[in-house]
Formats: C-alpha cells, structure tokens, sequence
C-alpha cells in the first residue's frame, strides 16, 4: 500500500514538474517586441530614405515597463544612429515633423506601430503593425515571433496593404 502511494505521489510531482517547466510567453517581451518593430523596418525600405528619425508609437505597450520601452528606444537609437522617440502621428504633427510644403505631409522620418498583439498558446505572438512616412507611403504588415530554445525569433513577416 506504501507502495502504491509513494508512486502515486511520484507520478503527480513528476507532471507538476513537466507543466511548469516551460516558461511563460510573457517572458522577456522586450525582445519580441523589438524583433516585431525591427522587422517592420526592413518591410518596405524605401519609405526609410534619409530619415532624419524613428518614431514608435507605444501607446498600447501596456505589457511592457516603463524600463523595457526605453530599452527598445536604445536599441534603434545604437542600430540607425537617428533620433528615435515615443510619439504618436498627432504628436509628430504638433511637433511639426513633416513637410508642410507636400499634399502627401510626409514625415521626415518613420512612424512605427503594433495596433494588436495576439499572445498564442504555443509561446507565439502574432503582431499587427503598420510603417507610416506619408499618406501615400505605408505599409501594413503582420509579425509571427515565437519562443524556442529561450529566445524569441521571426518565424513569418510580411506587408498586409500598401498606400
């Protein structure tokens, strides 16, 4: 009868253990998020020429601290040696950071935006995002990261829409 109970509890200590093995998907988002926004860039280069900045819209981060956006903000400050900043399109237009003498009103540098983040049960997230200079120049794209191997790397990106 000990027998049976002391195997009965190895077994369950066993599959508790085999469950909360794996990390959490919500491990180390900084880096899914910088890979998602980093692939954004590479979508559609033209809209990067001579851009004077980088403008990330993290309004909606709410998974991310305070610490982890200002990390992600350095890594494309050190990778394109521009300006990089938080704003949004109004905020960049208040701030008079476009060309006023176009019709299109084209930013003098890039808008970056994850409008939805869809965490999956497969330590997968599935960004929707977007790449804005002008009326005329964006692109939509969709994003898949997923966790493997403890880091989190691209498994698909590609543009959704074209203006």
């Amino acid at each position: 009868m000990k027998l049976k109970h002391f195997t009965l509890v190895l077994i369950c200590v066993f599959l508790i253990s085999a469950c909360s093995n794996g990390e959490s998907i919500k491990v180390h988002l900084e880096e899914a998020y910088r890979l998602a926004l980093d692939s954004i860039i590479d979508l559609d280069p033209g809209l990067n020429g001579d851009m004077e900045f980088i403008a990330i819209d993290m309004s909606n981060f709410n998974d991310l601290s305070e610490e982890e956006k200002e990390d992600i903000l350095s890594f494309f400050q050190t990778k394109y040696r521009v300006e990089v900043m938080d704003a949004t399109l109004e905020e960049l237009q208040d701030k008079g950071l476009y060309n006023t003498d176009s019709d299109t009103h084209a930013l003098y540098g890039i808008l970056l935006n994850l409008e939805k983040v869809d965490f999956q049960t497969n330590h997968t997230i599935n960004f929707e995002g977007s790449k804005y200079r002008s009326k005329l120049g964006a692109v939509g794209v969709e994003i898949t990261v997923q966790y493997k191997e403890g880091q989190w790397e691209i498994t698909d990106s590609h543009i959704t829409w074209i203006s």
